[in-house]
């Protein structure tokens, strides 16, 4: 039996005992689990083990970071040449209740100096929905930059945005995708890969994302400061991602500089967002799919990218509609946490002349023919 073979099984005897006497394990184990997953060292069977039994038991913050270390250890990081990074992370399983805008936030932030990053998969599990990469291809957008690649794009004062796919930056974690779908429940991987910050900035880097459990902010900003990011926002967004409902109360979470968490109630009648649906719906007529096992998209995903792709267009073209508040709203945010702007109202009001004026619209045009 090999060293790994031993401290797995050492690993799994403590943490697979039942609610009573699981015992935790320290951040090193963690890690050193995580990452002969990833290396692929150890037999599937005990790999799912290790993810479930952490869950049933429920994660310690250290295990959390040590997980988080070795999805790291196993990922290509680049610093761009651009002294500020925003690491803008939705979630990888996307959207299925919704069209969101939210793939087009780093377009928008970009109008205003601030070089934006966002990330993800194709398609991934439990949610199967639509994903930043099915959208923004749908839009024309190349979604298969290597890491050089992005962080040039990225760089480009002309562009100052770009995607990356994890399969490019983490390939032993996108690897695992398929294992993770037989696993059924979300591991501790769903947390953590979002906080990898693939591309980072020569002085700083801010992450910004969104939740829907009210435990998350905490656990988000616990990871954010081991991952390094100098500062973080975590939005409580419609279906978990970067922009809030646009019709009722929501929160937002955030530090600066290793400072503790603080939060702040959001309105979208504050910016003047008037909404009769919490966010941007689906079109009546897009094509219905058969899913009878109810996992995933009851409509035809490539259909409803096509369609989050051109509202989503219109909207950097200064149409007015969901989106284009949906895009306001979230930016504000986005800029008012990077404090780009004294409040969210001014912020509001500088995103809607970027929008109007289609700054924004002629950015992403450069960003196509790149």
């Amino acid at each position: 039996m090999t060293s790994i073979e031993t401290t797995m099984r050492s690993i799994i005897q403590r943490i697979a005992t039942g609610p009573e006497l699981s015992k935790d394990i320290s951040q090193h184990e963690a890690y050193q689990g995580m990452k002969a997953i990833l290396d692929k060292q150890v037999d599937p069977v005990q790999a799912a083990i290790f993810l479930i039994a952490l869950r049933m038991k429920r994660e310690t913050d250290d295990e959390m970071r040590g997980v988080l270390d070795a999805i790291k250890e196993s990922s290509h990081i680049i610093t761009a040449d651009v002294d500020t990074v925003v690491d803008l992370a939705d979630p990888y399983d996307g959207y299925n209740r919704t069209l969101s805008p939210a793939p087009f936030l780093p377009v928008v932030l970009a109008c205003f100096g601030f070089a934006s990053v966002t990330h993800g998969v194709e398609t991934l599990g439990p949610k199967y929905g639509i994903t930043h990469k099915q959208i923004l291809r749908a839009a024309g957008i190349n979604v298969d930059l290597n890491p050089q690649q992005a962080s040039q794009q990225l760089a480009n004062p002309n562009i100052g945005w770009t995607y990356i796919d994890q399969q490019h930056y983490c390939p032993a974690l996108y690897h695992l995708i398929d294992f993770r779908t037989l696993i059924v429940k979300r591991p501790c991987i769903t947390t953590a890969e979002v906080l990898v910050g693939p591309i980072r900035g020569q002085q700083n880097t801010h992450f910004i994302t969104g939740y829907v459990h009210k435990p998350y902010p905490p656990i988000y900003a616990m990871l954010a400061k081991h991952s390094g990011f100098d500062s973080a926002l975590f939005i409580r967004g419609t279906e978990g991602g970067l922009i809030p409902s646009l019709r009722q109360k929501s929160q937002c979470h955030h530090y600066h500089q290793q400072q503790d968490l603080a939060v702040t109630d959001i309105y979208p009648e504050a910016l003047d967002i008037q909404q009769h649906n919490r966010a941007v719906s689906f079109p009546d007529d897009l094509p219905k799919i058969d899913n009878a096992d109810n996992i995933g998209l009851e409509v035809d995903s490539k259909a409803a990218a096509e369609a989050a792709a051109e509202a989503g267009l219109q909207a950097l073209q200064g149409h007015k509609s969901a989106s284009y508040d949906a895009l306001v709203y979230g930016a504000s945010l986005c800029l008012w946490h990077l404090q780009g702007f004294p409040d969210l109202t001014t912020a509001a009001n500088a995103v809607r002349e970027v929008l109007d004026s289609q700054q924004a619209y002629q950015r992403l045009k450069d960003s196509q023919s790149s």
